[in-house]
Formats: C-alpha cells, structure tokens, sequence
C-alpha cells in the first residue's frame, strides 16, 4: 500500500461521492418506478455510511506540526533582551545556578 496524503484522500474520495449523489439524485427525478428508486436509496445510505466513516479517519490523523521558527540573528526581542541581560550579569558575577 502507498502512502497517500490524508487531505488528498479526503478530497477524492468526497469527489466520488458527491457524483454518486448527483447520479442517484438524477435517478430519482427521472423515475417512478419503485425499483431504480430503492437501489438508488441505498446507493444514497451507504454513500452516507461511508462519508461517516471518512470523518472519522479524518478526525483520527493529528495536524501537521508547524516547524518552530528559527532565530532571525537580528536584533533579539525586548521581551527577551531584559531576561538575558541579567542572566550574563548573573554569570560575570559568579551568582549562576548550575
């Protein structure tokens, strides 16, 4: 088995089933007769099992993880200026806990 892209499974598999619908819809506004009605209702109910089925191996893959920013090498954020500043004050001082 290849390895297949959730999202990309997700789409195509919406895609069949949409025209499943769209094929079954047309069957019931063509006809009257009871018995291309009752295949193309269970057509319709198993499409929806199945899309049941998807949502939930959908729900089951976590997120892709965003990669952590890396440093820009300019100048450092003034929220983290203060806090390194007295760490280096900390270390010449011979006060640093190892």
């Amino acid at each position: 088995m290849n390895k297949t892209d959730i999202t990309a499974w997700g789409q195509a598999l919406q895609a069949k089933l949409m025209a499943a619908l769209d094929a079954a819809w047309a069957i019931f506004e063509a006809s009257d007769d009871p018995e291309p009605l009752r295949r193309a209702s269970e057509r319709v109910r198993f499409c929806g099992q199945l899309a049941a089925m998807a949502r939930k191996v959908a729900l089951m893959t976590p997120p892709p993880r965003a990669r952590p920013a890396l440093a820009g090498g300019g100048e450092p954020a003034a929220a983290q200026a203060e806090p390194a500043r007295r760490a280096l004050d900390r270390l010449k001082s011979g006060r640093a806990r190892l």
